[in-house]
């Protein structure tokens, strides 16, 4: 079986993929990469591959997909499925990045709670009967992680590069996949790759936003499981 590596979300960590690494860890290698120790896009994505097995599935949602496709940019015979999660293959647009200077400072000042609970929670899940659950897990995953990861992954997503170019390229197989509500990362933006990608598969996770690994497990491994037979082919 094909080992399948996971990159986590901006300030979460494997706890974001907890279903998806209980359902199918059980024949397979399945590892849950940090991203959060450097301040560009190369360098994670290097780190990445320096800890990856050989060749492996790769699956990423939001920061994690942005990562995920710059370890394809600098390794694709590595890649031997892209699976990309409510994320962006643009680069950052200038006013987001001007948005990412105040709370920064924030940050620096030791209110990184308070960034999370006013500025970023608020973007990530639609309205559902866990969604008080998984906010404090989102939390939770923040506050372990802490303020220098929070800048450190801050600036690397203000610098990033386009990979729509990069995803153009890529001929292996791959799933498209977010939540219909994402407020963050719209369904037109995974359209958009799934037409980059040459015979990719779109996935849309009907009452999911931002994170549909928590919001709708089943339906995610689902499509999760479908995409790796086609990796382990």
């Amino acid at each position: 079986m094909t080992p399948l590596v996971l990159l986590p979300g901006m300030m979460c960590d494997a706890r974001l993929f907890a279903p998806q690494i209980a359902a199918l860890s059980g024949n397979r290698a399945v590892h849950c990469a940090p991203i959060g120790a450097h301040d560009t896009m190369q360098a994670l994505a290097a780190e990445v591959l320096t800890h990856a097995p050989p060749r492996f599935a790769l699956a990423g949602l939001s920061m994690g997909g942005i990562v995920a496709m710059e370890v394809l940019r600098q390794a694709p015979d590595r890649v031997a499925g892209l699976a990309l999660l409510d994320t962006n293959p643009k680069a950052e647009l200038d006013e987001v990045r001007a948005r990412r200077v105040p709370q920064m400072d924030k940050v620096r000042a030791g209110h990184l709670d308070a960034v999370m609970r006013d500025e970023m929670k608020p973007n990530y899940l639609t309205e559902g009967p866990r969604r008080p659950e998984i906010l404090d897990l989102c939390m939770e995953m923040a506050l372990s992680l802490g303020p220098e990861v929070f800048l450190n992954q801050s600036r690397a997503l203000a610098d990033r590069p386009d990979q729509q170019e990069v995803l153009r390229a890529y001929i292996g197989p791959a799933l498209v996949l977010c939540g219909r509500d994402d407020a963050l990362c719209p369904v037109a933006r995974h359209e958009l790759m799934q037409e980059l990608i040459p015979g990719s598969t779109l996935r849309v996770i009907e009452n999911a936003g931002h994170l549909p690994t928590l919001e709708r497990p089943d339906e995610t491994n689902a499509a999760l499981a479908a995409w790796l037979e086609k990796c382990d082919g």
